[in-house]
């Protein structure tokens, strides 16, 4: 029984850690701007994901990434491609 959960366990931990570098792989260049310091942006005002509007933490450390000069702060790897898709929608809500 035990080799039975430690084997569900261990696909499972492998499928979400295959999720998480798919999602990081599809994220565009032109999103995150590797030419600016995370410390030379604008800071990221929320304490809430821009995508999801999770709580900030909940999920692990948040993940971060610099767009046109601004932080932004997602509660996980798979809330940036969707904001890849339609920055405009989520840098929205920063106003």
């Amino acid at each position: 029984m035990k080799s039975v959960i430690t084997t569900f366990v261990v696909a499972a931990l492998s499928l979400a850690a295959s999720e998480a570098e798919t999602a990081a792989s599809t994220l565009p260049a032109a999103v995150a701007s590797p030419a600016i310091a995370p410390s030379a942006a604008k800071p990221y005002p929320l304490d809430t994901c821009l995508v999801s509007g999770e709580k900030l933490g909940e999920m692990g450390k948040p993940f971060e990434i610099v767009y046109e000069g601004q932080q932004i702060k997602f509660c996980c790897k798979s809330c940036a491609p969707k904001f890849a898709k339609d920055p405009a929608k989520y840098l929205s809500k920063l106003k």
